[in-house]
């Protein structure tokens, strides 16, 4: 028996040894990935601006010689970015932040770039990327292809949008009472802690469930206010009224759902369903071809035969204890004492 113990241990330490070894060769592979989309999105840019410095080089050094870029076929595209800039490559899962501290709706101060110490509301927060959208700020033109154009009646070859910035490259601003004056001031939040509790939201909401602090301070940062999902009602649409009504109570003597629903919900290979595959249904052909040759072959003997009988007379004493649709058969005062709990479980929920 400690054989069979140690053996068992042995294998199931070796099982999670070998699920470790898989899931981190899974980690590596998709860091690798996803090193790969970075680096390819940072050649995107490094080659606009190398492209940017030759072409400012050449105006400097012809002077009134120099080429005009705007015109032309592509001029129309001169100075737009690829619309690959607005898909900032995803981060790992194993290497994201626990916790996103920067909802829509928030005020933040851009700390790098062309728009460094403006200040404008967030509209959109990417957790995948770990990047927000900023309106009105870090506005880049950005070229769409026609049949993109055409789809959404743009006249204009590009449209002006804001990129995506990175959280680390954006601070929250936070109005704050002075503890002196009693004024009110924005305060330019540098660290952001998440933690508990951890709060129900409305179903449509962006709000994060967990709550923020200003790290080293304790003092929460409320989460913006999001205007709850504007629902319509329609023809289509069930009444409350229907829904809170009971109309079922239950019982043994039928089930809640139509029979073709708790075939669905039973095992592929189960023998109490009425709907199988043409595959199982011709496995269980041969099987029982094969148990009724079996079955010829052993009654051939008397001790066979003398089987056959006493399993024939167990079956029979089985059937007689169940009903129509084979199942078994309980006593009406079972039945009675069960439906009576049932009820009284049911009104107390209610």
């Amino acid at each position: 028996m400690q054989k069979v113990i140690r053996r068992t241990a042995l294998a199931r330490n070796q099982a999670q040894r070998k699920a470790v070894r898989a899931t981190k060769a899974a980690q590596r592979e998709e860091l690798k990935d996803s090193l790969r989309q970075r680096f390819a999105y940072n050649r995107i840019e490094l080659d606009n601006l190398r492209a940017e410095r030759q072409r400012r080089r050449e105006d400097w050094l012809r002077g009134p010689l120099a080429p005009q870029r705007d015109a032309g076929l592509e001029g129309r595209l001169f100075g737009a970015l690829s619309p690959q800039a607005l898909n900032p490559p995803p981060i790992p899962e194993h290497l994201r932040r626990k916790y996103i501290n920067v909802a829509p709706g928030d005020r933040v101060c851009i700390m790098k770039g062309k728009d460094k110490g403006k200040i404008n509301e967030v509209t959109r927060v990417d957790a995948t990327t770990e990047t927000v959208v900023v309106k009105d700020l870090n506005m880049v033109d950005v070229h769409f292809p026609d049949w993109l154009n055409e789809q959404y009646g743009n006249s204009s070859p590009f449209q002006s949008v804001s990129l995506p910035l990175s959280i680390d490259d954006v601070r929250l601003v936070v109005a704050l009472d002075d503890p002196v004056t009693g004024a009110t001031r924005d305060v330019l939040v540098e660290h952001v802690r998440g933690g508990e509790p951890f709060l129900e939201r409305e179903y449509g909401t962006e709000t994060p469930r967990h709550t923020r602090y200003i790290a080293g301070e304790d003092i929460e940062i409320p989460w913006p206010r999001s205007d709850p999902a504007a629902l319509k009602d329609e023809a289509w649409d069930t009444l409350r009224m229907e829904v809170e009504t009971p109309t079922w109570m239950p019982s043994l003597h039928y089930a809640p759902f139509p029979p073709s629903v708790l075939d669905e919900l039973r095992n592929k290979f189960s023998k109490y369903r009425t709907r199988h595959d043409e595959e199982w249904v011709e496995a269980r052909k041969m099987e029982d071809y094969r148990r009724e040759y079996l079955q010829s072959r052993s009654l051939l003997t008397p001790r066979g035969e003398f089987l056959a009988m006493l399993q024939a007379k167990r079956q029979e004493r089985q059937n007689a204890r169940k009903d129509a649709n084979g199942n078994y058969i309980l006593d009406d005062k079972t039945v009675g004492f069960i439906e009576n709990f049932m009820k009284e479980r049911a009104t107390k929920k209610a």
